[in-house]
């Protein structure tokens, strides 16, 4: 049986992994009901943003190939966070995604 939460949440959940306006939108959207899952997926990618941030930061302004690989590290995170809203699971971005839920947990 699946809990109602994340099966209320999971569109939401998944709206927020595409771009910074499809986060906004999960924001938004999600004040009022406030549901845990959506929540949990939003703080992910607010990580993510952070991540892609640093990767251009470095490929601009200290190495290219090293960027380019941050880059390629923070997609390959960004298809892990969106693989398991589809799935409806509460699964964290490896080595970070639990430091993604401590830093944002205000967000709510």
């Amino acid at each position: 049986m699946q809990d109602p939460i994340i099966k209320e949440g999971k569109t939401l959940a998944i709206v927020s992994y595409f771009t910074f306006i499809g986060l906004i939108i999960a924001i938004i959207m999600n004040l009022e009901k406030r549901n845990p899952f959506t929540l949990f997926h939003i703080r992910q990618m607010l990580g993510l943003i952070m991540m892609l941030l640093f990767s251009n930061l470095v490929e601009q302004y200290i190495n290219s190939l090293l960027g380019t690989a941050f880059w390629i590290i923070t997609f390959a995170c960004w298809l892990f966070g969106l693989y398991y809203a589809i799935k409806e699971k509460y699964q964290p971005i490896p080595v970070i995604g639990e430091k993604f839920q401590e830093w944002f947990r205000n967000i709510n």
